[in-house]
């Protein structure tokens, strides 16, 4: 038997593969296409402190190899999550990780002290990606300065298992990356969306109601694997990546760059059972190379 299980801290997962944030809704959604729990977790969506509209449309462009959205983190608040989606998914035999957003510190603060009594809650994902009105918009993951402040703040009041997403938008991502380890990160995930725009040529007028939105899928792998095999070397927490991610293989590139476990998303909404094709196909390289473990790959890029 090839063993795919992982830990993140104390955290057992059951193979490497999760749902990305935004993706994949809160699991139910996905419940007529395949087991939710026979993935490793699922990163639900965003969930603020209070309710959010988010953007108005069209908030959704199809892009060369990808797309981009401008979907602005709509969710009725966490408050509405524990009372109503929460009883709804706890039942899953799988990590539940809750992806924590916001735009001030305080906010962040308040949902994952919140967060902190849900007993199938094991860990939360803290989006470090989002503006932060109090410094002029800047997201809160493009200076080592803001985002110190943010995990450092979180990790004071959440007491579980702690992610931080970061942003690629940015000169430096190993510092960054440093900065989440050195301020309580029990693991990085990485890479969030890349700032990109569409436009409609005939009409002359951007595609995207905020102009510009985030691009995922293939089009940002090389770019995701790059950022990954740089941190792998610059930090000891484990590494969740993820940016393209559409099939096993490119998991395994991800592996080899060296992440620990692996996160699914634009690939969701051409498959919707994709992440556990994913882990299928993950077990099948491991006996065809004749692994015993998935760590016997991990960073295992021969240079």
């Amino acid at each position: 038997m090839v063993d795919l299980s992982i830990k993140i801290k104390d955290l057992h997962f059951k193979n490497p593969v999760m749902t990305a944030s935004g993706t994949f809704g809160y699991g139910t959604e996905f419940e007529d296409f395949m087991n939710i729990s026979d993935l490793g977790g699922i990163i639900v969506k965003g969930t603020t402190l209070h309710h959010r509209e988010g953007n108005p449309y069209p908030r959704m462009a199809e892009t060369a190899s990808g797309m981009l959205n401008a979907v602005g983190l709509q969710n009725k608040g966490v408050d509405y999550f524990i009372e109503h989606i929460y009883p709804q998914i706890r039942h899953y035999q799988t990590n539940v990780i809750v992806n924590v957003s916001g735009s001030q510190v305080e906010d962040y603060v308040q949902v994952a002290e919140k967060l902190n009594d849900l007993e199938d809650i094991p860990a939360i994902e803290l989006n470090i990606s989002c503006p932060n009105v109090k410094e002029g918009g800047m997201a809160f993951g493009t200076s080592c300065a803001s985002a110190q402040t943010v995990i450092s703040e979180v990790r004071k009041a959440y007491k579980k298992t702690m992610i931080v997403k970061l942003s690629p938008n940015v000169t430096d991502i190993v510092s960054i990356a440093k900065t989440a380890e050195d301020n309580g990160a029990d693991a990085i995930s990485l890479i969030n969306t890349l700032l990109g725009m569409a436009i409609d040529a005939e009409k002359r007028k951007p595609i995207l109601s905020t102009v510009t939105g985030g691009l995922s899928g293939p089009a940002v792998k090389p770019v995701a694997l790059r950022m990954v095999w740089q941190v792998s070397k610059a930090v000891k927490v484990p590494i969740i990546g993820l940016g393209g991610i559409m099939n096993a293989q490119d998991a395994i590139e991800f592996f080899l760059a060296g992440a620990t476990g692996i996160q699914v998303g634009t690939a969701n909404f051409i498959d919707p059972a994709i992440s556990s094709k994913i882990v299928i196909g993950i077990e099948d390289y491991l006996k065809r190379h004749h692994f015993n473990s998935i760590y016997d790959i991990i960073g295992k890029l021969e240079m």
